[in-house]
């Protein structure tokens, strides 16, 4: 049985799919620029040190073969994945080096990891606030050996760092502002046979409080705008204090749904295609109410249904 993922770790793969299409147009010209560059090196030899080649291991391996297959310039995806093998997978065990001369003792993986933390909870501390903030807890490491931990992690330097916001902040200063919004269906029987019925919900994230939004068997985009118009209603809507809205790529979600919301102050994260398990909050709520209720009922005309 495959692991349930938290909300929270779901959210974040969500939100990486809004924020890489925002970037996309940067990413894309990155990749050109270095094609360009490629060329005019022509035949010769790029000649990496280790450091360069372990931050570019770090950062492949996050990406995956087949991601590096499409982007990858200046080595293979096999070459960046060796080096990942070699220089990442590589414990920080200096005892080969003890044995040859005296110096200091190999690093503890406490250490390490307590070094790393730091650097992640503070965007802006550069290698002397850590190195200070470790003596105080009684580790006396040098400035150069914090950033040795920081490069074989693949962590930037603060001036770098700090101008990135992780999902994990992010989350902690939106998470009472997000909400997401899906479709379920439902077959009714009426006097021309079986129709399938749309059923609309909206969940606030932070409370799982659930609104039905609306059913109909023709979701058009005039239905569609009249539920934009009444989710952001500035009396009683149930987006009202929302920022953003997890929708998916489903085609019912026309792009005036879109307009009125932004409009509204609401700002749609459109999901990443074939991917429901990223609107998990809301995909478990379904199949709770067709389990429970739906598939246990029979409905009679859309009255029967409301």
């Amino acid at each position: 049985m495959a692991p349930i993922l938290r909300p929270w770790h779901l959210l974040v793969i969500a939100l990486a799919g809004w924020i890489n299409r925002e970037q996309q147009r940067a990413i894309e010209y990155l990749i050109t620029e270095n094609q360009v560059l490629k060329e005019k090196l022509g035949k010769k030899r790029i000649l990496l040190n280790d450091d360069q080649r372990r931050r570019l291991a770090v950062k492949g391996k996050l990406l995956g073969r087949t991601a590096l297959a499409e982007i990858a310039t200046i080595v293979t995806p096999d070459t960046l994945l060796r080096w990942h093998r070699q220089l990442i997978a590589r414990k920080w065990d200096y005892s080969h080096r003890l044995q040859k001369k005296p110096g200091r003792p190999p690093l503890s993986r406490e250490i390490i990891q307590l070094v790393l933390t730091m650097a992640r909870a503070n965007p802006t501390w550069g290698y002397a606030r850590i190195q200070g903030a470790m003596a105080n807890l009684g580790h006396q490491i040098s400035e150069t050996t914090v950033s040795n931990i920081l490069k074989a992690h693949g962590i930037e330097p603060a001036p770098a760092r700090k101008r990135q916001t992780t999902w994990t902040t992010f989350l902690k200063a939106h998470w009472e502002v997000l909400a997401a919004i899906d479709f379920t269906t439902v077959e009714v029987w009426t006097r021309g046979g079986l129709v399938t019925f749309y059923l609309l919900f909206v969940m606030e994230l932070a409370t799982r409080r659930v609104h039905l939004a609306g059913c109909t068997p023709n979701p058009d985009e005039s239905w569609m705008k009249q539920i934009a118009r009444n989710l952001t209603d500035a009396v009683d809507g149930f987006l009202n204090g929302k920022r953003y809205v997890l929708i998916d790529r489903d085609g019912k979600f026309c792009p005036a749904l879109h307009t009125m919301l932004k409009d509204a102050g609401v700002e749609p994260v459109l999901l990443p295609p074939k991917s429901p398990n990223l609107n998990a909050d809301i995909e478990r709520f379904h199949r709770s109410l067709k389990d429970e209720t739906l598939n246990r009922m029979i409905f009679f005309g859309e009255r029967s249904l409301r």
